[in-house]
């Protein structure tokens, strides 16, 4: 039996390993000898991670919660790495898979080689050059310690190539991010905002922001959210907001009879609303993803984005951090001149299964 030992830390996650679960799931449906156990390390409380989030995606729940959340960068390191040596130890396995880049990705790697257990990282590769994200710093130094790398395009490859990663290594597969939206695609449902603001397809604009450059610059958080509201014309404003940001938006005094802050929602009804949008602003990368599969016209707030491909082949177009860039996008928008997605190589639905594939390849080697 072969054993995979499957890390998620934060809710993104877990929509990035569902498909791999299911994947595996059919492979020893057909009699392959694969077994695998779910660790969520707890990095993020949410308090949308209850049953009905792991029904929503039809996985079973973790097998453990390590509750390894708090803290500050280094507390929460020390914290994973402690209590998932402890893990490992107790359940041994040939494989820990990572996926995405949170700090359990990095903190996780490092025990797993230290405990000379091989690493398979998803989405490996991907790089901003902007090493003041603490994203970056984990990319950097889980595809430093990785054994079988996963990625989404073929521009990680090069990077990979680039940083002395032999190709034989290197398994181009797509986005498993991509896999569940396709498959939770027709499970899409209206959250009650919808029904309760009224709206109509394409007459509303989303917001996500969540970067601490953005959110926690409270100037900076003003100008941008004042800016969007004076040139989005009449259209309401959805924006699933951190309660933490609330309150410093509530400080600010920062309210508009257009501008409608709910609380963070459910995968499902998230994208419910984000796929009958007329556009998306945001500051994450996730999201550019799936706003770019969906053809819903998308504006990043950063300077730089680890998906260009979402601005070369999809709907996202990286706006800046300067407020006073925004205003150009969003004329453009209601010109009606925003560019369409081209299909993105391997953003098909089946990257999980190419990657069990490939796993299944390796326990044959």
């Amino acid at each position: 039996m072969y054993n995979i030992t499957i890390i998620a830390g934060a809710r993104p996650n877990f929509m990035k390993i569902a498909p791999i679960i299911h994947a595996i799931e059919t492979a020893k449906q057909k009699g392959e000898a694969l077994a695998y156990r779910l660790v969520h390390t707890g990095q993020h409380y949410d308090k949308n991670m209850s049953g009905s989030f792991f029904e929503q995606l039809n996985i079973p729940e973790p097998h453990v919660n390590l509750e390894c959340s708090g803290g500050t960068q280094a507390e929460q390191t020390a914290a994973i790495l402690v209590s998932f040596e402890k893990e490992l130890m107790a359940h041994p396995a040939d494989l820990v898979l990572v996926v995405g880049d949170v700090t359990s990705t990095m903190a996780c790697a490092l025990v797993a080689q230290k405990m000379h257990t091989k690493v398979a990282h998803v989405e490996a590769g991907i790089r901003s050059e902007d090493w003041t994200m603490p994203e970056e710093i984990n990319r950097l130094v889980t595809d430093s310690i990785t054994n079988y790398f996963f990625t989404t395009s073929a521009l990680a490859n090069d990077n990979l190539l680039k940083s002395g990663v032999e190709d034989n290594q290197i398994f181009y597969v797509g986005n498993t991010m991509i896999d569940t939206l396709l498959k939770q695609r027709p499970n899409f449902k209206a959250p009650e905002v919808y029904a309760q603001l009224e709206l109509k397809p394409k007459t509303y604009i989303v917001m996500t922001l969540h970067r601490p450059a953005n959110v926690d610059e409270e100037s900076q958080l003003k100008a941008m959210v004042d800016e969007i509201i004076a040139n989005t014309k009449d259209l309401p404003l959805v924006f699933p907001v951190h309660p933490r940001t609330a309150k410093i938006l509530e400080r600010l005094n920062v309210s508009h009879p257009r501008l409608h802050m709910v609380a963070p929602l459910p995968y499902l009804e998230f994208n419910y609303l984000v796929e009958h949008a007329k556009a998306v602003i945001t500051d994450s990368g996730g999201i550019t993803e799936e706003t770019s599969v969906m053809n819903v016209p998308c504006m990043t707030l950063r300077d730089n984005t680890e998906r260009p491909e979402t601005i070369t082949m999809g709907t996202n177009e990286l706006v800046g951090t300067n407020p006073k860039a925004i205003k150009p996008y969003l004329e453009k928008l209601f010109s009606g001149d925003w560019k369409q997605y081209k299909a993105i190589p391997l953003w098909d639905g089946k990257t999980a299964e190419r990657i069990v594939t490939h796993i299944l390849d390796l326990t044959k080697t």
